[in-house]
């Protein structure tokens, strides 16, 4: 008798005992599940096999194949008269039922399944659906939507196997039916192996088989597998498992399929499995984590899930086409993955199979729709909306920051509304405004006014401006120094304080190689608008804008 490790009953450890027991059930088709006295007949088990395989081409949900207007797959459909016909089922009365009388009869115009279809029923299969209509031919919901019961430990008899766990005894009992012998221990060290290959996807080594080989204590094996399952490399091989089911990918899938920086789920998923989430945080955190009251960084980052499906940027791609094959892909991995249901068949039609109504499948989309993820992904690693999320060990720190951050913004608003009648005050007691200091690589600062305040044009005396007195310009011409010129490879800026009397024409400043034939620059008043004329070395290249015109 092999060994078994320690139940724990959380969502991850109590799962693949619950499974594998599951499973020792449903595999044994007519065997002692399907035929000991005290078992009743399971539906979904035992029966909707039968029926898939045999029947319901015919006479199942597909209502395109559908003959006779009959349906086995539903208890409404197949226990009720139709019209002037007899119930295809009679609940506790299986020779008075005619999908009996149909299978048994010799006529090959009222046999069912037809000859046509090469298909027969076994005299086992046959014995199973007898037996199930005697006991009230109960239907089951699919089984997905069925929470698991833990069945009943067989007896057994005569046995001399050490039993050390419930799951023993189900196996002995299958082994006893079919007349075989448990097989021996196996040696600790493939033991240990299978069990670290299995739990973390790597081999133990050679100190960890050494150990596990001199310890003769019977609760070895359970310590090995709480130290594996507390192990990083445990969290990681489940993690991995999962992120492959919910499609997680480091690129976008598609078209380019250029690099996506989403990682920070993945670790959350990690996390989650190091920690023994429950899974109902587990899966709400992944469904709607951003949604919760108060949501913190790390549930921000849970509902990553929504992301993890490949997008496109394509240039001929259609947003809303995308924004509809998004939603599908969601309610066909959350089917899949949560619900134990292939929803993707209904996304054309009813489910052949499964319960989901193409209403259903398009209904459930509707929880995938109400986000702001753009149809297009920009071809980008961080397509909106996005999260910044700092390293775990600057969290903290971040943390703090932030906090600081909202105090000083909050202050800096405060400031710039307080300001605001403070400017309107000292501009109004104002006289004059300070000189602009000189740049350190300014080509050419002149100041339009003398010493004295005189004017250095000889024109009429200075009048006054926002600095002090300035210089009146009436056509009289001033050169100011040598000439400036502008190069495509840097910037440069002009700076003239101007106030303009009506609607002027004519230059303000310019510079030119040799007068205004050459290569230059000028900025010129055109009705009262500022305006810019370039010109270069090349005859073929000048430009000329003026201000409000094209």
């Amino acid at each position: 008798m092999v060994f078994s490790p320690t139940l724990r009953f959380s969502p991850w450890t109590a799962a693949g005992p619950l499974v594998a027991a599951l499973a020792v059930v449903a595999s044994t088709g007519s065997g002692w599940a399907a035929t000991a006295a005290a078992t009743p007949v399971s539906y979904n088990d035992h029966i909707l096999p039968i029926l898939a395989e045999n029947c319901f081409h015919c006479h199942g949900p597909d209502s395109g194949t559908r003959k006779g207007k009959l349906r086995l797959d539903r208890a409404e459909y197949a226990t009720v008269q139709r019209g002037d016909r007899d119930p295809a089922i009679v609940p506790g009365k299986p020779d008075a039922s005619p999908i009996i009388e149909r299978i048994l009869s010799k006529d090959t115009e009222e046999v069912m399944p037809p000859p046509d279809s090469h298909k027969t029923l076994k005299p086992a299969e046959i014995a199973l659906l007898k037996r199930w209509i005697t006991e009230g031919a109960q239907y089951q919901e699919h089984w997905s939507f069925l929470p698991p019961v833990r069945p009943a430990v067989p007896p057994l008899k005569n046995q001399k196997s050490k039993i050390e766990n419930p799951l023993d005894a189900f196996i002995l009992a299958r082994l006893a039916q079919e007349k075989l012998s448990p097989a021996r221990p196996e040696d600790p060290a493939r033991l240990l192996r299978r069990v670290t290959l299995d739990l973390t996807g790597l081999p133990p080594t050679p100190e960890e088989v050494a150990a596990f080989v001199r310890d003769p204590s019977p609760a070895a094996y359970a310590r090995a597998v709480d130290r594996l399952l507390a192990s990083d490399a445990g969290a990681e091989q489940f993690a991995r498992q999962w992120l492959d089911a919910v499609r997680y990918a480091d690129t976008h899938g598609i078209h380019i399929d250029n690099f996506r920086s989403i990682w920070p789920y993945r670790d959350w998923v990690v996390n989650a499995f190091r920690q023994n989430m429950p899974f109902d945080q587990f899966t709400v955190e992944q469904m709607a984590g951003d949604l919760l009251p108060a949501a913190t960084l790390e549930q921000k980052i849970a509902s990553g899930f929504n992301r993890c499906l490949p997008t496109t940027s394509e240039g001929g791609a259609i947003a809303a086409e995308y924004e509809a094959i998004y939603a599908k892909d969601l309610v066909e991995t959350m089917s899949t993955v949560w619900l134990g249901l292939t929803t993707g068949c209904a996304s054309c039609h009813d489910h052949k199979f499964d319960p989901v109504s193409t209403k259903d499948f398009y209904a459930l989309t509707a929880f995938f729709r109400n986000n702001t993820m753009p149809a297009m992904d920009g071809n980008v690693s961080d397509t909106r909306p996005s999260l910044f999320v700092p390293a775990v060990a600057d969290r903290a720190e971040w943390t703090r920051v932030q906090a600081k951050l909202e105090t000083v913004r909050a202050a800096q608003k405060a400031r710039a509304k307080a300001a605001d009648a403070d400017f309107t005050a000292w501009l109004g007691a104002a006289q004059s405004l300070a000189v602009p200091p000189k740049d350190y690589d300014t080509p050419l600062h002149v100041a339009l006014v003398g010493p004295a305040g005189d004017s250095p044009t000889g024109s009429d005396a200075p009048v006054a401006g926002p600095y002090g007195p300035a210089t009146r310009l009436d056509g009289h011409p001033l050169t100011l120094g040598a000439p400036i010129p502008l190069r495509r490879e840097q910037s440069d800026s002009i700076s003239l304080l101007v106030r303009v009397a009506e609607k002027p024409s004519g230059p303000l400043i310019s510079s030119w190689d040799a007068g205004e034939g050459g290569a230059g620059w000028e900025v010129f008043l055109e009705e009262g608008k500022i305006g810019v004329r370039l010109r270069g070395g090349r005859a073929d290249f000048s430009a000329r804008g003026v201000a409000g015109r094209r």
